[in-house]
């Protein structure tokens, strides 16, 4: 771990006085509405850079028509092409959640129970329209670039005799991703974007269509995904990622245990870190695996939408 001393630890929170607890509201100023996005400075993004040696290209945008179902009971999106004149056409998306495949989840998708959501906006003030609080649209006018680590949960697990599921719940630990990050030589640094390989997409792309019915119709879904706890919020927050996702649809383990409440609340509620879900990695992994190299360029446009609360990520890693 290389901690940033100019910011405050997990055990400091909360960044400002009077602030909620364990909140970093305020730590950027009191009208800020990108948080730890403000950590891809010019000088990492710079250093970021430097890694690309190959110029081999992997997007992180699973297909937009997956999972299909859709889980957690949103709408499957339907696309129609209109003729406009002869040669020539128009998109037109219906039903188009932003959250039903790879995603950001941003600030005003999950607030905490008690505080509201980050820099204390309230739900009220989610409104979607000129004024409105942390949309979207603030990631997508600055932009998201900087260094990405990859940690292969399913690669490490197979080195030590592990069996790994995916579609059941059960949780991986802090102290795991350290140690799967010291195999593959991955030193963190502040302003990392974490991306963690669970296998959940390879495993999704196994079940046949029945099976994917039955999975969007079972609720709440069982996810293999980080444990709840202060030892995780702890990991996350004192090596001062940036932004943290995953392959799996939730990032953290699910159901979320119950006595610990779920790590979205204080991740994006709190801290207003973005929470990146199904991300397509498995190339990805495959490129990392074989070169030995698991940091790379990470860049990412989210959609430019006012007031949105998440989107697609666009996301590139260049290696």
């Amino acid at each position: 771990m290389t901690r940033d001393k100019r910011l405050p630890s997990f055990d400091e929170l909360p960044a400002k006085r009077g602030n909620p607890p364990r909140s970093a509201w305020g730590l950027f100023g009191d009208d800020d509405q990108v948080c730890t996005i403000n950590l891809l400075t010019p000088e990492r993004i710079v250093e970021a850079a430097s890694l690309v040696r190959s110029g081999r290209v992997f997007a992180l945008n699973w297909d937009l028509e997956l999972p299909d179902p859709p889980l957690f009971y949103r709408q499957s999106m339907r696309h129609t092409i209109t003729p406009r004149r002869h040669n020539v056409h128009d998109d037109i998306y219906d039903n188009f959640n932003t959250q039903s495949s790879t995603q950001w989840d941003g600030l005003t998708h999950y607030g905490h129970h008690q505080h509201g959501f980050y820099n204390g906006v309230t739900a009220g003030q989610v409104t979607g329209k000129e004024g409105t609080r942390n949309g979207i649209e603030h990631w997508a006018r600055r932009g998201i670039a900087g260094r990405g680590v990859l940690l292969d949960l399913p690669r490490w697990a197979a080195r030590h005799g592990r069996q790994i599921d995916p579609g059941r719940r059960s949780e991986y630990s802090a102290d795991q991703l350290v140690e799967a990050a010291a195999e593959q030589k991955v030193v963190f640094q502040p302003g990392d974007i974490l991306l963690v390989r669970t296998g959940w997409i390879e495993w999704y792309c196994s079940l046949d269509q029945a099976a994917r019915i039955n999975l969007s119709r079972t609720w709440p879904h069982d996810i293999y995904g980080l444990a709840q706890g202060d030892d995780s919020l702890r990991f996350l927050w004192d090596n001062h990622f940036a932004a943290v996702a995953s392959d799996s649809p939730a990032f953290e383990a699910s159901p979320p245990d119950p006595d610990k409440g779920a790590l979205h609340e204080t991740i994006i509620g709190l801290w207003g870190m973005p929470i990146g879900e199904m991300f397509y990695l498995e190339r990805l992994a495959e490129e990392c695996a074989a070169d030995g190299a698991y940091s790379f360029l990470l860049t990412s446009a989210p959609l430019n939408k006012l007031g949105g609360v998440a989107s697609p990520p666009n996301a590139l890693a260049i290696k």
